[in-house]
């Protein structure tokens, strides 16, 4: 494999006469990036310790981090890492990491590496800085910031004298860079040995590389737009976003799965040859972790056994019902009292009863989210439906606003937070206008207009993205005072208030590339994937992958047999990936995209070694599974399979 490497020790001369003298050093080294993933720790800080030994240097420590560049990262590492004491930190890394370090350290910094062999930046760096691998550095004169790149004229021994306020006189946006330096050293206590230094010049002969800065500028913004990483994936929702729902045909059988929940699958309570109603109660929850489950259809009993899980890939109990086409309503099925005179635990019995659980993916059971630990100031109700292709909830928005307003304010008493905020990205203009114009009345409640980012929709993401609070590793949204419902599953509570219906349809999506005719359906749950496909024209062609779910976090089906659950959002057709996967390349990517702040790259290496603590250390489990490292992945490795593996592997720990 070709080794892109960044950096390289300078020679030894030249770092005996970089610490002649300077002592009490800290010693930070980048892992470098762009090369096979081969070791943790690269050699490079045990070489340059080895020397400064020998030089009779003290090391008051050391580190070896991960993409010294991504300074998010970085200043998470170097918090209360750099020990009492010490009086120079040197740095080895390629120029952008040198100068990261050298706006965190607080301390005099020095390079002890040369930067080579690439194009400016680290892949899709979050760095403020640039590096123009002049092979010629001036970092260490300079205080840590490169006159290169950041002084617009390139100016080695000083400024021009052509700064107004500060500013530059070729660029006004942009800070003279020669006075950052100056107070830097001043500061630093370096300024009089940097004026009386010999004059500079720079050696074009040398290795130049045009930095493409503008690309990395509306990256960056792009990326750290509301949260940390993320990614634009191609959203192709043009195919769909348009189309008004429709009421998908009775489905002549309907096969409930009693797993279609986070927690312990319900309990079958009906038997073969049992006539049922729609409504009707056929699974008792089993825990408090847990939903009942209720008969979509009229019709009579034909199965309790075993059928296959859409998402699970194998087959769990399921009660499978012959449908009478006559849609008998149960007599359970009946309006409850008016929201006013319902009490937050009255509200919380209805919702339990009515079997309703979160329809953006997860399947919590509502009521007891809805019944938090803490103390909770604001609802958010995610209309983000940030997965490409899919848009089941933006018809939901557009065609059930009043109801979406009634469970909001259901929720809002039940958990007796202040404020209701309704989350939708910008993607949606005319579901945007709509939401704005019901809630100009209500006080308490307000749209919040997201810029279109994945993946927004995940509760951490949203809650940081709309309130600027961050959920702590291995916490919970109302750790931070916040509790996140779907807006179809707050439609699904107006349902079970105002016209005492449980959960047994949703509005799923069928659409893709492969698709012949998408389209938006009000479905009941039970019903066949097959016969949903087969009613939408098919697929185009048999290189086709189906998916329940949007492209980054659905399930891929092999089996077309499965029924629609509570929790599904769409079926959708798309190409295959044919893309084969090679070894980890640690470009970094992965790292830069991932919403919770991880390194899979570490996740795949550990998994390959069966390494399970070193996943739990890195703190896999704390991986929302959006897929973002893995569509970044430039190896194409199945990352989240990895992930998976490992996370299992962790629970069955002892």
């Amino acid at each position: 494999m070709e080794n892109y490497t960044k950096y390289k020790l300078k020679e030894r001369d030249e770092l005996v006469s970089l610490l002649a003298d300077k002592d009490n050093l800290f010693v930070i080294a980048c892992n470098k990036c762009f090369k096979e993933f081969e070791t943790i720790d690269e050699p490079d800080c045990g070489e340059f310790e080895k020397l400064a030994a020998e030089q009779g240097k003290t090391i008051t420590g050391s580190a070896k981090v991960d993409f010294l560049c991504n300074k998010n990262h970085t200043e998470q590492n170097l918090q209360d890492m750099i020990p009492e004491g010490t009086e120079n930190v040197i740095v080895i890394s390629c120029g952008l990491g040198i100068q990261t370090v050298a706006d965190l350290a607080g301390k005099p910094v020095y390079a002890a590496s040369n930067s080579l062999n690439y194009r400016g930046h680290h892949g899709m760096a979050l760095t403020k800085k640039s590096c123009d691998a002049c092979a010629q550095c001036y970092l260490n004169i300079t205080g840590g910031i490169c006159p290169i790149v950041d002084c617009s004229k390139s100016l080695v021994n000083g400024q021009c004298g052509g700064a107004k306020n500060g500013k530059c006189e070729v660029d006004g946006e942009k800070d003279c860079a020669w006075e950052k330096i100056y107070r830097r050293l001043e500061k630093q206590g370096r300024l009089e040995e940097f004026l009386n230094q010999p004059i500079q010049i720079r050696d074009y002969s040398k290795t130049n590389v045009k930095v493409i800065q503008d690309y990395v500028k509306s990256i960056r913004e792009e990326r750290l737009e509301g949260y940390y990483g993320g990614v634009h994936p191609s959203e192709r929702k043009e195919f769909s976003e348009h189309i008004a729902l429709e009421r998908f045909p009775e489905p002549k059988t309907a096969v409930i799965s009693m797993s279609q929940h986070l927690g312990a699958p319900a309990n079958p309570i009906v038997q073969v040859g049992d006539t049922v109603k729609v409504g009707q109660k056929i699974g008792e929850a089993a825990g408090f972790i847990s939903a009942p489950v209720h008969s979509s259809v009229s019709g009579t009993v034909v199965a309790v056994e075993p059928r296959m899980h859409a998402t699970r890939g194998s087959e769990v109990m399921a009660v499978v019902i012959e449908s009478d086409g006559k849609n008998t309503l149960h007599e359970s099925v009946k309006p409850n009292k008016d929201l006013e005179s319902l009490t937050p635990d009255e509200i919380i019995d209805i919702i339990r009863e009515a079997g309703i659980v979160g329809m953006g993916g997860a399947g919590f059971p509502t009521c007891v989210k809805l019944k938090p630990a803490k103390p909770v100031d604001t609802i958010l109700l995610n209309g983000c439906e940030c997965e490409p292709l899919l848009t089941a909830d933006h018809r939901v928005l557009l065609e059930f606003a009043d109801d979406i307003i009634y469970g909001l304010k259901a929720v809002l008493k039940t958990t007796g937070a202040e404020k209701g905020i309704i989350v939708i990205e910008d993607n949606k203009p005319d579901a945007i206008e709509l939401m704005k114009e019901k809630v100009a009345e209500c006080g308490n409640i307000e749209v919040f207009v997201a810029r279109t980012k994945y993946p927004q929709g995940a509760e951490k993401t949203l809650i940081k993205r709309v309130m600027g609070r961050k959920v702590p590793s291995g916490g919970l949204p109302a750790d931070v005072g916040v509790v996140v419902d779907n807006i179809s599953t707050v439609k699904a509570i107006s349902d079970a208030i105002q016209k005492g219906m449980p959960l047994i349809e949703r509005v799923a999506t069928v659409t893709g590339e492969k698709m012949k005719n998408p389209g938006n359906y009000i479905v009941k749950i039970g019903t066949s994937v097959k016969e949903m496909i087969d009613y939408c024209g098919g697929v185009t062609d048999d290189d086709v992958l189906i998916k329940m779910g949007g492209p980054m976090m659905g399930f891929a089906l092999s089996d077309l047999n499965v029924p629609m659950m509570k929790g599904s959002n769409g079926i959708i057709a798309i190409d295959t990936d044919q893309t084969k996967e090679e070894a980890c390349i640690k470009c970094g990517r992965c790292v830069d995209v991932c919403p919770m702040e991880l390194s899979p790259l570490y996740f795949a290496k550990y998994a390959d070694e069966q390494n399970w603590q070193g996943m739990k250390d890195k703190n896999v489990m704390d991986c929302v599974e959006c897929r973002c490292c893995q569509y970044i992945c430039s190896s194409k490795i199945p990352l989240v399979d990895k992930i998976k593996a490992g996370k299992n592997a962790i629970r069955g720990m002892k």
